[in-house]
């Protein structure tokens, strides 16, 4: 089974000037924990919801319609293609310890994102159990 199998599509991003707020309400929008984060064309990080609460939230000071997801998010981003064996991406899944995997096509465009949801109903139960015990574990 190849990633394009089993990720959804649709997936928003914004830019790193993007206020946590709008993010936030994005995320309750399309009932999701992560927003990509995009530059001059290029996915540069992500914001999960856990994010907003540790780097955001908690620090003092924190103004959710000042503070920008340059400021929360998490630099750096890994991803798989969408013509990845589905195994190898859970697998790198379970290595970063990450719950989301945005998926590119060969022109490295970002074309969806594989989540734990999205490999419970596609992929065999085996994997599926593995992954959710490597990823879930906790640190």
């Amino acid at each position: 089974m190849k990633v394009k199998d089993a990720m959804h599509r649709g997936v928003e991003w914004v830019g790193p000037d993007t206020p946590v707020a709008e993010i936030a309400k994005l995320m309750r929008k399309h009932d999701i924990g992560s927003i990509p984060i995009g530059e001059n064309d290029h996915l540069i990080g992500m914001v999960t919801d856990r994010d907003i609460v540790c780097k955001g939230i908690a620090q003092d000071g924190f103004d959710a319609e000042r503070t920008t997801a340059r400021e929360v998010m998490t630099a750096g981003i890994h991803c798989c293609r969408e013509d990845d064996d589905l195994a190898k991406a859970v697998q790198h899944m379970e290595q970063l310890k990450i719950r989301r995997l945005p998926v590119i096509n060969k022109n490295k465009r970002m074309t969806g994102m594989l989540s734990l949801g999205d490999i419970g109903q596609a992929a065999p139960r085996e994997l599926t159990a593995e992954c959710v015990k490597s990823v879930a574990a906790h640190h």
